[in-house]
């Protein structure tokens, strides 16, 4: 199964790091995503840039687009990645061996989320939308 892994963390803590400090928290999460890749079960990894340089876009009877995140909230999605994992348990069995970035931190949450694969649409996902999913795919890996 592919699980999407969401990393929160404190906005003012990480925007308070200084290089060192950033590339050694990143250096840690480092160990746990090199074993994770040679074992071939490493998707996409993105780390965020902070809250402020977001923009939200609200879809209603009108389109408005605001400047910062959806909500006004002290966490920060810091980033994620994409694992491809038996179960749910083993996920959160690689979690558990991740060390925490800031040791000085009070917490640090990862949410863990399935992600829809094609097979969970069953009957619903045709085969027209099969080879148009197959070839955007194709597309977008090839670019």
């Amino acid at each position: 199964m592919l699980y999407a892994l969401l990393c929160y963390d404190s906005e003012d803590v990480v925007g308070s790091w200084t290089k060192e400090q950033d590339a050694a928290a990143i250096a840690k999460l480092d160990i746990v995503q090199e074993k994770l890749a040679k074992q071939g079960r490493l998707g996409p990894v993105a780390r965020l840039l902070p809250t402020t340089s977001a923009t939200t876009v609200r879809k209603g009877r009108e389109t408005l687009v605001i400047d910062g995140p959806f909500a006004e909230t002290k966490e920060l999605l810091a980033g994620y990645w994409i694992w491809q994992v038996k179960s749910l348990d083993e996920a959160v069995e690689w979690v558990r061996r991740m060390p925490a970035p800031d040791a000085d931190a009070d917490e640090a949450i990862v949410e863990i989320r399935p992600v829809f694969e094609t097979e969970d649409f069953g009957d619903e996902l045709t085969s027209e939308l099969r080879e148009r999913e197959a070839a955007l795919r194709a597309q977008v890996e090839g670019a």
